[in-house]
């Protein structure tokens, strides 16, 4: 189901969506009916609008939105917010200064998900501090990395160092057990900065070379949908499925309570 601004959405208003592409989003996972990091969701929203359109974006308003379009959802769901204008001009974008609400909820995949594999290419995302809609980029490695035998891709930054995953955060453990979040241009993401206020295990966020990785001790990959999801390879380095940091951080995740709408 999809709602704009709190009433079902029809065709001619998902349509300049469909072929302008143009606005930013944020994905959730909502399990009877609390979200975990509802909050940094929020902030999300307000702080890309601004960047995306250069206006102030209704927090309360929007949040009601979310609440009307899940109620009555039970059990665990996902729960997508898209903000874009639907009279926006492709040969004016600068007026598209009125964005709408869109809503959508789909079924929720089991957490965590099983190990993947991944396989890096020299890649920057554009913007990537916000989470725009602009995917096609991303998409097209992602599909070159399946098309290579692996299940997503990492991009790797001119300069060398690593940076996220295709949609997802990337974190790597060292031989230490300490969790070490790679120091490059990244989405901040809702589920890494959750893990990241833990107070075990000890976490730092430092420069990540593909000459380091053969020293890891594991990989993961994070964000709402999946939890704390194992890498078990990146390119022709493996991984152990499981490690005793990888179950602390799905341990304090799950210990984090959720917000309810």
């Amino acid at each position: 189901m999809a709602e704009l601004n709190g009433k079902p959405v029809t065709l001619d208003e998902l349509q300049s969506l469909a072929l302008t592409n143009y606005g930013h989003f944020t994905s959730m996972r909502m399990e009877d009916g609390t979200i975990r990091g509802l909050s940094l969701h929020l902030d999300r929203l307000v702080r890309d609008c601004q960047l995306v359109f250069g206006v102030e974006l209704d927090r309360e308003r929007t949040q009601s939105y979310i609440r009307k379009a899940a109620e009555g959802i039970t059990g665990a769901a996902g729960l997508r917010v898209t903000i874009f204008d639907p009279a926006i001009d492709m040969g004016r974008p600068s007026d598209a200064k009125d964005p709408h609400v869109l809503v959508n909820l789909r079924p929720a995949g089991a957490m965590p998900p099983p190990p993947l594999t991944a396989k890096t290419f020299a890649f920057s995302r554009d913007s990537a501090a916000v989470k725009h809609i602009g995917l096609h980029s991303q998409l097209r490695v992602r599909r070159d990395a399946q098309l290579s035998g692996f299940d997503d891709a990492v991009f790797v930054e001119p300069d060398g160092r690593i940076s996220e995953g295709g949609t997802w955060n990337l974190g790597f453990i060292d031989q230490d057990g300490t969790v070490i979040w790679p120091d490059a241009p990244v989405l901040p993401g809702t589920t890494m900065l959750l893990l990241q206020s833990l107070d075990s295990p000890k976490q730092v966020t430092a420069p990540v070379r593909l000459s380091d990785v053969s020293n890891m001790a594991a990989a993961f990959a994070t964000n709402t949908s999946i939890g704390v999801r194992a890498v078990s390879a990146l390119d022709d380095v493996q991984f152990p499925n499981n490690h005793p940091v990888l179950d602390a951080l799905r341990n304090g995740y799950a210990g984090i309570p959720g917000d309810r709408l």
